[in-house]
């Protein structure tokens, strides 16, 4: 049976976006965090109550989970919490990399002092979290990735990355310190940080590619230890 939406409000309607898109950003960081686990359904008519507002922008944000291949709209059903598709991970790991490499190399010509500064900023937070504390460390590293594109000027692709990273991100939430230990994730973060304050594209594409490789060592460890939240065709 699936669970039904409990009372936690997933969002804060003070912020300078569209109702639907504030809806779509905070039920994504619940699913990928595990907030909201495979088969929890989602209910146009109770979030309208819920949060006073109509059903058209709820309606909105769930199409938009559903092409993340998030959620899986069922007429007449409802909307429910999909699993974490082993090919879309590895569909995304790929479509990521590929421009992530690109992005990095023009970071690497690019990058201002006070993007490298920043960047070596978001690091040492890294190192000071505390742990166990994913979710933290979750918004840290994805900070640090949009900063290297926000260095090499490239903050669309950055929002092209976003929208095809969904089930990548959920594996790397879930490999945080069990399969995959903070501390190389912050190793690898170091590293990019040098590559690119040493203006060596070279080094920094090697880099990135290495860390964003990490999560195809991890992925059989955690499709095996979280079963439930796998589909692995």
């Amino acid at each position: 049976m699936p669970k039904t939406i409990q009372t936690q409000a997933f969002f804060s309607l003070q912020e300078p976006r569209s109702i639907g898109a504030q809806l779509h950003q905070h039920l994504r960081a619940a699913i990928i965090c595990g907030e909201l686990s495979p088969g929890f359904a989602l209910s146009e008519t109770e979030m309208s109550k819920r949060y006073g507002v109509s059903r058209q922008p709820i309606r909105e944000a769930f199409i938009k989970l559903a092409e993340e291949h998030l959620v899986s709209i069922i007429p007449q059903r409802g909307t429910y919490v999909l699993k974490i598709s082993m090919s879309n991970v590895l569909d995304a790991q790929f479509m990521r990399e590929a421009l992530e490499v690109a992005i990095v190399r023009e970071a690497a010509l690019k990058a201002k002092g006070t993007h490298i500064k920043q960047l070596q900023s978001l690091v040492d937070q890294q190192k000071n979290i505390a742990y166990g504390n994913n979710h933290g460390f979750w918004l840290l590293d994805e900070a640090f990735h949009q900063t290297i594109a926000q260095s090499a000027g490239r903050e669309s692709a950055w929002r092209v990355l976003e929208s095809i990273k969904a089930q990548m991100d959920r594996v790397r939430y879930l490999s945080v310190d069990d399969a995959t230990p903070t501390a190389l994730l912050i190793l690898h973060h170091q590293n990019i940080t040098d590559a690119i304050a040493m203006r060596d594209p070279d080094l920094a594409e090697a880099a990135l590619s290495h860390h964003l490789r990490e999560i195809l060592n991890s992925l059989p460890k955690i499709s095996k230890t979280y079963s439930e939240f796998f589909d692995l065709k």
